[in-house]
C-alpha cells in the first residue's frame, strides 16, 4: 500500500480493487458478501496512515476510476473517483468559483467529501448539494445538503459508517476567470512556502483544537525536526510529519503518539488526528 498512499508507507493487501463503474462497486459488494470478505475503502490514500501488516480482505480505492463530470451551468456534477486539483481546474476553465482551496489538496472528491476537506477558510461541505452513495448491502442512498451535517474535518460518513460516496452535486458561482486563478496561485504559493511539499506526507497530522493551531503547540513543545526513524516532524511546519526515506508506520504512529503526550504534557491539549488509520498495526 506505500504505493496507494502519500506518504509512502504501508503494507501489502490482500486484494486491491480500482473500479472504473458503479456495477463494478456492485460486484465488489457481491462477492464480498459471498466470501465473507471486510471491506475497506480508500479514495487516493493522501490523508490515510496504512499499517505496516497491510489491509486484511478488499481494499476498494476510488481514485483512479469513477473520474467523470458534467457542468451545467453553476453545478458541478462529478463522480467520487476525481481528484481535487483536477476538479478545480475544470471549474476554473467554466469560469467558476468556490474551488480555489482545492489545486493543492491531492486528495480524491469522495475522500475529500468524507472528511470534509478544506483550507484558506473554505471547506468542500460549503458547496455541496447532493451525495450518492452506496451501503455495504448495495443500496442506493442519497442525501441532500440538509441532510448532511459537515463540519470542521467532520462529515456524516465518518465514525465507521458503511457508505461509499459514489458522486456528488456541487453549486458553484459564476465569476471572472482571472479572478479565480489569481486566488489559486496565491493560495498554491502559500503552501509551497510553508509546507513541506518535497517529502512524502499526509497533509496536516492533527486537527486543528479550538482557537488555536496544532502547528503551533508542536513547535512550542520543541518538536520540529524531531524524528522517530526516518519519521520527522517537518521543520517547515510542525503539524506535517514527513517520510524522510524509509519510516515505517510504526514509526509515524509512535510519532504521533509522542507528539499527543508532549502536547498534553505542556499544555494540556489533547492533539486529535486528522490522519485516519487503516490496517494492522495502527486501527
Amino acid at each position: 500500500m506505500k504505493n496507494h498512499t502519500t506518504w509512502r508507507v504501508g503494507g501489502p493487501a490482500d486484494l486491491l480493487v480500482v473500479p472504473y463503474t458503479e456495477g463494478d462497486i456492485l460486484n465488489v459488494l457481491q462477492f464480498a458478501g459471498d466470501h465473507g470478505l471486510p471491506i475497506t475503502v480508500i479514495g487516493n490514500g493522501s490523508n490515510l496512515l496504512v499499517g505496516d501488516r497491510g489491509i486484511r480482505g478488499i481494499t476498494l480505492k476510488i481514485a483512479g476510476g469513477l473520474c467523470s463530470f458534467q457542468i451545467k451551468g453553476e453545478v458541478v456534477h462529478a463522480e467520487a473517483g476525481i481528484l481535487l486539483p483536477k476538479l478545480a481546474r475544470l471549474a476554473l476553465d467554466a469560469g467558476l468559483s468556490g474551488l480555489e482551496f482545492a489545486p493543492g489538496i491531492p486528495a480524491s472528491l469522495g475522500g475529500a467529501l468524507v472528511m470534509n476537506a478544506g483550507a484558506f477558510g473554505q471547506q468542500l461541505g460549503d458547496i455541496v448539494e447532493e451525495v450518492v452513495a452506496l451501503d455495504y448491502q448495495g443500496n442506493y442512498q442519497v442525501f441532500d445538503a440538509s441532510m448532511l451535517s459537515f463540519a470542521y474535518r467532520a462529515s456524516d460518513f465518518q465514525n465507521g459508517k458503511q457508505l461509499i460516496v459514489l458522486k456528488a452535486t456541487l453549486r458553484l458561482k459564476s465569476k471572472d476567470k482571472q479572478k479565480i486563478l489569481a486566488q489559486m496561485e496565491r493560495n498554491l504559493n502559500l503552501r509551497k512556502r510553508t509546507q513541506p511539499l518535497s517529502f512524502p506526507t499526509a497533509g496536516s497530522v492533527f486537527r486543528n483544537p479550538p482557537g488555536d493551531y496544532a502547528g503551533r503547540l508542536i513547535e512550542e513543545a520543541g518538536l520540529k525536526g524531531f524524528a522517530i526513524g526516518d519519521a520527522q516532524v517537518s521543520e517547515k511546519h510542525a503539524n506535517f510529519i514527513v517520510n524522510r526515506g524509509n519510516a515505517s508506520a510504526a514509526q509515524i504512529l509512535d510519532l504521533i503518539r509522542f507528539i499527543q503526550e508532549k502536547v498534553q504534557k505542556e499544555f494540556g491539549v489533547t492533539l486529535v488526528p486528522e490522519v485516519h488509520l487503516v490496517g494492522e498495526g495502527v486501527a
